[in-house]
């Protein structure tokens, strides 16, 4: 039997990523045969992937890689089942370097079908899957391209990438910030200008059904009902709504005997919560729109103007 030296086992560990007793354990199993190694530890992660094919890979990382010029990002979620190994170093670096090799293309399978070292990347998951004894993946894959592009991952587990009109001295600064913004908020869309009259009519409906639904509950219970909303998204909110609500403070404030003198430094904040209370649409799905996570005083597209640039594109993956 041919004698197995440190040296080779390291040099299969590089090779395929596979711990040190399961190298050391594969060349005795093939003699001494370097190739025949690599072929026997593939084919194990070939049965542990089939076995486990099943399985849910919701744990895992996220990572992100913007490139030199930093005018193109990429954003992945490696999966695998358990959050140990997901927060295993070997498993954070290989997310790493797949995410180096993802902004190389436009789709996930495109990228799993190109080379790594000899093998597709969906060959090398596989591999992988034999090594850890986990079903590994990838989960979420975007690319986003633009005249400067910035990215923020958080604790593994979401990662965002938002592009600019134009690069600035400051862009790192903006673009981290607004991909912090879209990773703890999410966002469909830009602005609620975007927003299709019938989907927001959708989304009313659908709230609306919903309330309506707690309320017969709460009502049975005898407990407080919710209020039952006429508006969603600022979209709906045409100068005869606004001017009606601006109405309706200062019946309030009539009714409540304030002095009509100081009634101009009431009136606009009851219309500003007015209009806060009736955009919720906006705040969950149009990023512009959202209260800036970083201070709450200001709206995401207030921050923007600030920079003199405009958010062209923004992207998002996340675990589970």
């Amino acid at each position: 039997m041919a004698t197995i030296t440190a040296a080779d086992v390291n040099k299969l560990r590089q090779t395929t990523g596979a711990g040190m007793m399961d190298c050391k354990k594969a060349l005795v199993e093939a003699e001494g045969d370097f190739d025949k190694a690599i072929q026997n530890l593939r084919e194990k992660g070939q049965k542990v992937a089939a076995n486990r094919s099943d399985r849910e890979s919701s744990e895992g990382a996220a990572v992100s890689f913007v490139n030199a010029d930093k005018t193109k990002g990429a954003i992945i979620t490696l999966n695998c089942e358990t959050d140990f190994v997901g927060k295993n170093e070997a498993f954070v670096t290989l997310a790493k370097e797949l995410v180096e090799r993802a902004i190389n293309f436009s789709s996930k399978e495109e990228f799993l079908a190109s080379d790594f070292n000899g093998l597709t990347v969906a060959e090398k998951l596989i591999e992988q899957t034999g090594v850890i004894g986990e079903k590994i993946e990838i989960g979420g894959f975007e690319i986003l391209e633009g005249a400067f592009v910035g990215s923020y991952v958080h604790v593994n587990k979401i990662a965002a990438l938002t592009a600019i009109s134009a690069p600035i001295a400051n862009g790192d600064v903006l673009t981290k910030d607004i991909s912090m913004q879209v990773a703890s908020m999410g966002a469909d869309t830009l602005s609620y200008k975007d927003f299709d009259p019938a989907f927001v009519a959708s989304e009313l409906a659908a709230r609306i059904a919903i309330i309506e639904k707690e309320n017969e509950e709460a009502k049975r219970l005898g407990k407080t009902l919710k209020n039952v909303p006429k508006y969603i998204s600022y979209s709906q909110l045409t100068e005869e709504v606004i001017k009606q609500a601006e109405e309706d403070a200062k019946a309030e404030l009539r009714a409540e005997g304030k002095p009509e003198q100081i009634w101009d430094k009431i009136i606009p904040g009851k219309v500003q919560r007015f209009i806060s209370d009736n955009t919720t649409l906006d705040q969950e799905k149009a990023l512009l729109d959202q209260n800036f996570i970083k201070d709450d005083s200001k709206k995401v597209g207030d921050y923007v103007k600030g920079f003199n640039v405009e958010i062209t594109g923004f992207k998002r993956v996340t675990l589970g």
